[in-house]
């Protein structure tokens, strides 16, 4: 991995890209075997990594300065998150890893003081887990508006009923952030005003796991399928006002769909540099990879992709960053860059063969990852219409889309 100063950030943005890239690089890399195998060994290692992290100032780059993390904004975040995504273990070995990570955050915007002392102050130091808990088996995820898991008021008590799958962090979490619809009978409004966000403590009675969904044939995994029957929750559970949970899910959609697409651009850099690696060293038919014309052309793809994704995604951050309005910028990159990720592990897959599918590389984790995030965060389909509806709403107010904003 070689990191060089980007002339157009400050030297604060670049000595964090350098600082990490030196720990991701040479200590976390080269270890990945060994903090797989876990063990004493792997503890031990881990453990001296996140020492080097925080010794360095890189801990919890999505928190501020007063919660114990680097409190360095938006866009030094995403740049930070495409050096972190050369390996997958970097991320929890720099204190941001989720669903804790956006779990986080929304506490932060919308909790109590109560409610971050009692569950954001343990979970960032560790103490605890969390899981987010909002998407549904009979409910079309692309429509979040459709949720049908219920939160009624008894009392001085929420009481919560409703079946959702795809828990992320089920197995190991104390406490789930539930998307609820909390409206009564008389309630009128649109549907947004009708979701709630409720912390529901994992060892509540009637917090009934299912099973670990099974994904990409792997068993076992933190995605829980969960039956919520007549969970009771104090009403000071609610996060934030009521009402407010669509608003919510949105705040924490928009950057982490940024974030996923710095994510998946720091994958894609390490899929291209392993297949430059094959290309320059492996001889078939009398000569290198590297002289045969269609990995040449597969050099000139990946690049490409690389190039446009990347520059795309920094060009939402930026939009974001400045306040304007990145809609249409969050959707194009959420359909663009998984596409193109998958493109450029492919070929990478393709250029090692037998290899290049086996659990000795990377790249199969990576190609299953870009297949995932189509559907991740809302399904490109989805996507696709919001682009074109904000466009249209241009062009009927008679206006022309401005493409240099």
């Amino acid at each position: 991995m070689e990191i060089s100063p980007i002339p157009t950030l400050s030297k604060e943005i670049n000595k964090i890209r350098e600082n990490t890239a030196e720990i991701v690089a040479d200590k976390i890399i080269p270890n990945e075997s060994i903090i797989y195998e876990g063990g004493e060994s792997a503890k031990e290692l881990r453990e001296e990594i996140k020492k080097e992290v925080k010794d360095k100032k890189l801990w919890a780059p999505h928190l501020p300065e007063e919660y114990g993390g680097m409190g360095i904004g938006f866009m030094a975040h995403a740049y930070m998150n495409e050096i972190l995504a050369w390996s997958p273990l970097s991320n929890r070995l720099f204190g941001v890893i989720a669903p804790n990570s956006g779990n986080q955050k929304i506490l932060l915007k919308y909790g109590t003081d109560d409610q971050k002392k009692k569950w954001l102050e343990p979970l960032i130091s560790g103490e605890i887990e969390s899981a987010f808990s909002m998407t549904e088996p009979d409910n079309a995820g692309s429509d979040p508006r459709s949720i049908k898991t219920s939160a009624k008021k008894e009392g001085d008590e929420w009481v919560i009923n409703g079946h959702k799958v795809m828990t992320s962090n089920g197995i190991r979490a104390d406490f789930a952030i539930v998307m609820c619809r909390t409206e009564e009978e008389d309630d009128s409004g649109e549907v947004n005003s009708k979701m709630t966000q409720i912390i529901v403590p994992t060892d509540t009675k009637g917090f009934n796991i299912i099973r670990s969904v099974p994904i990409w044939g792997r068993t076992g995994g933190d995605h829980v399928e969960i039956k919520y029957e007549d969970v009771r929750v104090p009403i000071e559970n609610q996060l934030g006002a009521r009402g407010s949970g669509h608003a919510a899910a949105q705040d924490r959609l928009g950057a982490g769909r940024v974030f996923h697409c710095m994510n998946s651009i720091g994958q894609m850099w390490r899929a291209f540099d392993l297949m430059m690696q094959r290309t320059t060293t492996r001889e078939v038919h009398g000569g290198l990879l590297e002289s045969k014309q269609l990995i040449q052309g597969f050099i000139a793809d990946s690049y490409i992709d690389i190039q446009t994704a990347r520059l795309m995604t920094i060009h939402c951050a930026e939009v974001m960053d400045s306040e304007g309005d990145p809609r249409v910028d969050i959707s194009a990159i959420k359909i663009y860059v998984p596409a193109a990720m998958h493109r450029v592990v492919d070929r990478a897959i393709q250029v090692y063969g037998w290899k290049g599918v086996s659990s000795d590389l990377p790249l199969f984790g990576m190609y299953q990852g870009a297949r995932t995030l189509r559907l991740a965060d809302g399904p490109d389909e989805v996507h696709r219409i919001l682009i074109a509806k904000q466009i249209l709403r241009k062009y009927k107010e008679g206006h022309s889309w401005d493409f240099g904003i």
